[in-house]
Formats: C-alpha cells, structure tokens, sequence
C-alpha cells in the first residue's frame, strides 16, 4: 500500500483479522441456528446472511486497500498542492479511508472518496476543478500532484 505507514498497515491488518473472526463466528452460529423453526428464525439467518456479505464487502476493501489498488485515480499518500479561492495555496494529503490520517494532519488530509478527493483525482496541473460543499459549489486549481514514492 503506497503511502502507508507501518501503523496505518497494522492497523487495516488488525481490522481485517478481527473481521475474519467476527465472520467464522456469526457462519458458526447460523449452521447451529439452521434446521426447523419459525419465521423468526428464518428471518434471523436471512439478518445474519447480510451481515456476512457486509463483513465480506468490508473485507475485500481493505484487502484491495493493503494491496495498493487505487479505485478513485491516485494513491493513497498522495500530496496535491491547490490554490484556494482566496488566493492562498494549501497543500492536501490525499488518504483511502479516515483511518489513515495521522494525527496532527486532520486540517490537509481529505478521503479520496469525499467530494474535494474525487475533484482532486481528476484534476490535472493548471486545472481547476470544482466540488460540492455544504454552502455550495467550491473550486480550487490544482498546482502540483506529488505521487507517493
């Protein structure tokens, strides 16, 4: 996983095997469960079978994460340096999930999924690209893309 520090990896590997048990647990209490019942038993394993599939979805992100897949155009750990409408440049450190903001960089981290990392994906070196906010439409130009080695 380009970008990652060796904590943030621990981390997702920690999320990953307590996903994993968490998953064999709720599979072993649905073959206990199965067999005849009411329908409130079968409407238990229909909850139990959608929690199973979330942990899996859940599961294969952090999987593709600590793989290094980049799924919204650049790596996590990737700096992009913007001018502000203001004037002001700011430089903006882009993450896959919250989990990996280190601490003291909450103010320049942003998700590569939130509005301003998707803009900024797109965006190339003298563009200016726009993105939703709260209080309306925002733009910034994108000044420099600084790719993780």
């Amino acid at each position: 996983m380009a970008g990652a520090d060796p904590d943030t990896r621990a981390r997702l590997a920690e999320e990953i095997r307590s996903l994993r048990a968490r998953r064999k647990r709720l599979v072993d209490e649905m073959v206990q469960s199965s067999g005849p019942g009411d329908s409130a038993d079968a409407s238990q394993e229909l909850q139990g079978g959608d929690e199973v599939a979330a942990i899996d979805d859940r599961i294969a992100a952090l999987e593709d994460l600590m793989a290094g897949i980049d799924v919204q155009g650049l790596a996590p750990g990737t700096e992009v340096v913007v001018r502000e409408a203001d004037g002001s440049e700011q430089t903006y450190k882009l993450v896959a999930i919250p989990e990996q903001t280190r601490a003291g960089e909450e103010d320049i981290t942003v998700t590569s999924d939130s509005p301003l990392g998707m803009a900024l994906s797109r965006g190339k070196p003298g563009e200016t690209v726009h993105y939703p906010t709260p209080d309306g439409e925002a733009a910034v130009e994108v000044l420099e893309v600084r790719r993780p080695s």
